[in-house]
């Protein structure tokens, strides 16, 4: 199932997506108000009750993050096999805060501080069971679902230093969605293959299959160092292809759209729009 988080007015709703409408789930008696409370459920293979749901025309939403109050998002830098490139032995990793991340269909915030602005396709896990030293025989288990990530990265300001913190937490310089995919409906994530265009045209394009570090792998290592909760993210890592690999560099600018695509995932899309100086 394609479980999606919207904002509808003032309010966060969450439920189902099939085709263009929503099976709304968070008014639904004996189900909790988000889909972050629900993660827990799913993981164990909760399905709901459609045909009790209100349906409602996704034409009237705003996509949100799959999860958008997410504790925390741990992100892989690249993790894919290539020719001429040694595999690392662990991954680098850092993190996002959950408001540099907007949902599918919304503005990719280019940031004014930088003319640096790139993309990066990657496919997320959705935690849904709690663990802390997950055995990475157990690992997959833990999984609530999957979603696409763009993870829109700030060059100069991730080149400060050798921490990437700030060039990856530019508020809305990232997105995430458009859903997330349960993890039974996903029987072998090895087996697809991911595509990110820049208006139309093909930047990235890789099978699943050549990640260094698999989503079993990932678990494990982090839950090592940092108990994992529902609604934890873990990204899983780039192919080359973004814009600073380029020759030459080819950065995003306002108007620019970019796709990340997995069949069986979907097909997350953002417009760049550029961000304000002013404070606000």
């Amino acid at each position: 199932m394609n479980y999606a988080s919207f904002r509808l007015g003032a309010q966060v709703i969450y439920g189902v997506v099939q085709g263009e409408s929503l099976h709304r789930l968070d008014t639904l008696p004996g189900l909790p108000p988000s889909l972050k409370a629900l993660l827990p459920r799913i993981a164990e293979g909760f399905r709901p009750d459609l045909a009790a749901a209100p349906v409602l025309p996704l034409a009237g939403l705003t996509y949100l993050p799959p999860v958008p109050d997410a504790g925390k998002v741990l992100c892989v830098a690249t993790n894919f096999h290539e020719a001429g490139k040694e595999a690392p032995a662990y991954p680098l990793v850092f993190t996002r805060f959950a408001d540099s991340l907007t949902g599918h269909d919304q503005p990719l915030r280019k940031p004014a501080a930088s003319e640096k602005f790139d993309y990066e396709g990657e496919v997320a896990l959705i935690i849904g069971k709690p663990g802390h030293r997950i055995p990475r025989k157990r690992a997959e288990s833990h999984i609530a679902g999957y979603a696409l990530f763009n993870d829109g990265s700030v060059r100069d300001w991730q080149k400060h230093s050798t921490q990437f913190t700030p060039g990856k937490n530019f508020w809305e310089s990232g997105s995430f969605g458009p859903w997330m995919v349960s993890r039974d409906a996903v029987p072998d994530l090895s087996a697809l293959a991911l595509q990110t265009r820049v208006n139309g045209v093909v930047k990235q394009e890789v099978a699943l299959s050549t990640m260094i570090f698999d989503p079993a792998w990932l678990i494990a290592y982090m839950s090592s160092f940092t108990p994992l909760a529902p609604g934890d993210v873990i990204v899983t890592g780039t192919p080359s292809g973004f814009g600073a690999t380029r020759k030459p560099p080819e950065f995003l600018a306002p108007g620019d759209v970019v796709e990340v695509e997995v069949p069986g995932l979907g097909l997350l899309r953002n417009r760049v729009a550029q961000d304000r100086a002013e404070p606000r």
